[in-house]
């Protein structure tokens, strides 16, 4: 057993069986946590180093030219789009708020990974994959919670570049993801559940079951309190690693929308003639395609990308299968296509607002996303539009 002495505060001590598990509890934006982490592991000289990371974190940390492989095609045809910006807004937070303290985002698991190497101790990524966590607070949401969350998303854009001192402060006790979106979990609690409730249960089976008798495991301080309620139960991790399923209610909105539209030209032309039909049509093709067009403007977008979004917003939203943010996206990198440089230059330029907006690759999923964001206003805008004018 180890002197409680020779421990930070910031520790806990758990024993499990035949093992004993340090937890250092600590905080992203602190530089007292890495030598809490550094201190911890010379008082335990554990068997298992753990630390909150998945594999996709913690490749983008120790391989920093990643993003060069990266194909942006590829991307908004997998419709991953939202997806890697959401990863673009979490690493650009940090990148701003580690050069304000002076502190690397991550820098007491990166004294993790170094004191694993230096002692010959198992190196356990005990997270969830950051892409499966996403997905599951993305997809427990209904489609009016989803469109208010990317809503709310690209309005972060506008926040000042600065971070004050209080927030920092905050953000010591608190989980890294949490933080970036604690916007969403105060609006949307369900989740924190997918977003942090969970994490909590992945992260103390990975523990539990790492190898060895002695093991520190690095984590934000936030999650302490919940891998100490869970480690002592074997927990299965199945039911928080399902992506899902595709729920059949957007489905039949996006196929349901389209035969709305249909049929109230139908009634416009039964009850007001051509004339009536024909200003119908022109307030769908018109508030569609200037809202989605407007999306990709403000992305800063090519005239040619505007006047796709503008063009394609109108026919896309009566067709299920594409999206205008997606054609916006796709004519953006044809004819901006990203060079290495510019890929290699994303880490630097999501530090600030202005390089977010005008490094190519961030700027292709700009434009998908706010393309499809104002297209989709401009839906239901336009359909409700037709519908009073029509009922």
């Amino acid at each position: 057993m180890i002197n409680s002495d020779l421990l930070p505060e910031s520790v806990e001590r758990i024993r499990l069986a035949e093992k004993e598990i340090y937890v250092v509890g600590t905080a992203h934006v602190s530089a007292e946590s890495v030598e809490d982490v550094k201190a911890t592991v010379d008082a335990v000289c554990p068997d298992s180093i753990c630390i909150e990371l998945c594999a996709a974190r913690h490749k983008a940390l120790v391989q920093k030219d990643n993003w060069k492989k990266m194909d942006i095609f590829k991307v908004i045809k997998e419709k991953r789009a939202l997806f890697l910006l959401a990863q673009l807004i979490l690493n650009s937070f940090y990148t701003r708020l580690g050069k304000q303290l002076k502190v690397q985002p991550g820098a007491e698991m990166i004294e993790g990974m170094k004191q694993a190497d230096r002692i010959g101790a198992e190196l356990v990524l005990a997270d969830r994959d950051i892409e499966i966590t996403l997905k599951r607070v993305w997809g427990y949401l209904n489609p009016w919670n989803k469109l208010v969350m990317v809503s709310q998303l690209m309005a972060s854009f506008f926040v000042g570049e600065s971070i004050d001192s209080e927030l920092v402060e905050e953000m010591k006790s608190k989980d890294q993801l949490e933080n970036i979106m604690k916007v969403f979990t105060d609006s949307f609690p369900e989740v924190k559940k997918r977003l942090i409730d969970e994490r909590d249960i992945y992260l103390s089976q990975k523990i539990r079951t790492a190898p060895g008798k002695k093991i520190v495991a690095v984590v934000g301080a936030g999650h302490v309190r919940g891998i100490k309620e869970h480690i002592m139960n074997d927990i299965s991790l199945e039911p928080v690693m399902e992506i899902p399923p595709k729920s059949v209610i957007p489905q039949i909105i996006k196929w349901t929308i389209p035969l709305l539209i249909v049929v109230l030209l139908a009634v416009g032309f039964l009850k007001g003639g051509a004339q009536h039909s024909a200003q119908s049509i022109y307030i769908w093709i018109l508030v569609n395609g200037i809202l989605s067009a407007l999306g990709a403007a403000i992305a800063f977008g090519h005239p040619l990308t505007v006047l796709s979004a503008f063009i394609g917003a109108p026919i896309t939203s009566l067709n299920p299968m594409i999206a205008a943010g997606w054609v916006a996206g796709l004519v953006q990198a044809w004819i901006k296509k990203p060079t290495v440089n510019d890929l290699e230059d994303l880490p630097n330029a999501i530090t600030s607002i202005k390089g977010f907006w005008l490094n190519p690759v961030s700027r292709i999923l700009l434009v998908v996303v706010l393309a499809n964001l104002g297209s989709t206003f401009g839906t239901i805008i336009s359909g409700i539009w037709i519908a009073e004018r029509t009922l």
